[in-house]
């Protein structure tokens, strides 16, 4: 196959084009060689990321091999943990976008035939691969792949307890420097933070989407199992460019609907949600909230890992990874497995040969740990675009809750509220006004949820929220609500000891207040007036709401 760069860089037209490619080392002998990029989002700043120039090194060794010429550059990211609880959360979200802009730019602008993709964390794994399906051209994928587990007190860890133990802490029930042992403790190695948290859930998912090879999602970071198979992957992204296989190949309604099957199965992020919805949108794929909850209902929750459970990526690797649990589906036929793979295989012929090595970790169909999917979508009038929970991070308990609203416009007054014990047993928290152009930028509500869980609230109170949860975030967390309330949803009319419905199992969520009642709300309502600028001016413009992925208006496939 002729690949893009031919066109850009062939003929006596482009001489002063291959002038420029012979100061990078790019010889005549190197003429008819596909022309790789090498998306690398390594900085110094995430955990997740700190190792991926010895990723990509081993990838353009696999790309040398496979007879392609690797071309790196680097994409930006951020660290949620360490944009949390502050004005960096704003900047979160709006990250993805920014990321696959920039992948979209750098290919474009230099004809490249294909793109070896190395992610890791929360925002770049979609950004990028948003980009993918925006641009159509052979992609493959790599990831850093996720953290080990920490040790406290002869107990595994992961970066969840350190923010439960904030409200352990608040609560009095551990002391100072027992919360600074486990801060020593609990991110022990580079990698995406240890549990099922949003990282490694879109891991799971790009594995399943095909775009990766086979043990992506789970081999540990520091694994030398993870430099073969970059290596292996750099290869592999040379023959997919040959062969002409662009990235909607394995995007499709099929093999998004195996996305959303293993999500559920495995119980992952909540913000899978938004990236699949984002991701469908560029690829030019029909995607909506009731598809999570038909594919739910479907399928059995089999994978508890943290922070549901107190499993980590670990072990689902050592229980035989993503293909494992692909198998065991496929076997049910509860997935398709005649997509494709950018290993050349089926998917169902590329899983045939895993086997669960602990039922422990990968349960039986017949003996899931829940009949139905991790994920649920509530509707009622406080959601009438939707919500998302993790339902199986709720304890039965709270499955079904009513209880008398407690409003808050931030996070930072309710965080004062828990520190200061004025959170009253029984009640729902609401957080307003932290939607996609609410705070701007949907912000994670990891502290305060993390707090109540800490603080062992998580039994008898409910949190509603216009912004997002982290993959780490656990109890009866209810975000995405759309309409968000700065674009005037019921959740801005809310009043402090109106009773709210929540039936996670009926998928309801409803505000006790009489139609009448929230009209004439509504009439008295006023937008916050928000002075903004720079990046966060352009998102609010241009953001649609979180039931369509929070995506920016003018995305969707190239014509």
């Amino acid at each position: 196959m002729e690949g893009i760069s031919h066109r850009v860089y062939s003929g006596p037209a482009r001489a002063p084009h291959r002038s420029l490619l012979r100061a990078l080392g790019v010889g005549r002998g190197d003429a008819g060689r596909p022309l790789i990029g090498i998306a690398n989002s390594y900085n110094e700043w995430i955990p997740g990321h700190m190792h991926l120039n010895t990723i990509a090194q081993q990838v353009k060794y696999g790309v040398y091999q496979g007879g392609g010429i690797p071309l790196e550059f680097n994409v930006i990211g951020v660290c949620d943990g360490l944009a949390m609880n502050h004005e960096g959360m704003n900047y979160s979200l709006v990250s993805r976008e920014v990321i696959a802009d920039s992948v979209e730019i750098m290919a474009k602008a230099h004809g490249v035939d294909g793109l070896v993709l190395i992610p890791n964390c929360d925002k770049i794994v979609p950004g990028m691969v948003m980009a993918a399906a925006r641009l159509d051209i052979p992609v493959v994928l790599v990831s850093g792949g996720p953290m080990l587990a920490g040790d406290y007190e002869g107990k595994k860890v992961s970066l969840s307890q350190i923010f439960e133990g904030l409200g352990k802490y608040f609560n009095g029930d551990i002391s100072e420097d027992q919360l600074c042992d486990l801060e020593d403790a609990v991110c022990p190695t580079c990698g995406s933070c240890a549990g099922l948290f949003t990282a490694n859930s879109m891991g799971c998912v790009m594995e399943t989407l095909g775009l990766t090879l086979p043990g992506d999602a789970t081999i540990p970071a520091v694994y030398s199992a993870r430099l073969g198979l970059a290596r292996e992957t750099g290869a592999q992204a040379v023959e997919v460019v040959k062969n002409g296989w662009t990235a909607r190949k394995f995007m499709t309604e099929a093999s998004l609907r195996n996305a959303l099957t293993v999500d559920a199965a495995l119980g992952c992020s909540t913000n899978t949600v938004l990236h699949l919805l984002a991701i469908a949108n560029e690829a030019g794929v029909k995607l909506d909230l009731g598809m999570f909850n038909e594919v739910a209902d479907a399928t059995p929750n089999i994978v508890k890992l943290a922070p549901s459970g107190p499993q980590h990526m670990e072990d689902l690797y050592r229980a035989g990874g993503i293909q494992a649990v692909l198998n065991r589906l496929g076997e049910a036929g509860l997935v398709d497995g005649s997509v494709p793979t950018i290993s050349g295989k089926t998917m169902a012929e590329q899983s045939k040969p895993a086997v669960v090595r602990d039922e422990n970790v990968i349960k039986p169909l017949a003996e899931p740990y829940r009949k139905t999917g991790g994920l649920a979508m509530l509707f009622g009038n406080l959601a009438e675009k939707g919500a998302v929970v993790k339902e199986s991070a709720v304890l039965p308990e709270m499955l079904v809750h009513r209880g008398p609203a407690m409003c808050f416009d931030d996070e930072a007054t309710l965080m004062e509220a828990i520190e200061k014990g004025k959170i009253v047993p029984g009640t729902v928290v609401v957080i307003r006004y932290v939607g996609p152009k609410g705070a701007p930028g949907m912000p994670e509500q990891l502290t305060p949820t993390s707090a109540i869980a800490g603080a062992g609230l998580d039994s008898s109170v409910a949190l509603i929220t216009d912004g997002r949860f982290s993959g780490a975030s656990r109890g009866a967390s209810i975000g995405h609500v759309a309409p968000e309330a700065y674009d005037g949803g019921t959740i801005a009319l809310v009043k402090d000891g109106d009773m709210i419905s929540i039936d996670i199992p009926g998928r309801k969520l409803v505000l006790e207040v009489a139609d009448d009642e929230l009209e004439r709300r509504k009439t008295a309502w006023q937008r916050p007036v928000k002075q903004l600028s720079g990046v966060l001016r352009r998102y609010v413009a241009f953001v649609s709401g979180a039931d369509t992925g929070a995506v920016l208006g003018g995305g969707g496939p190239l014509a």
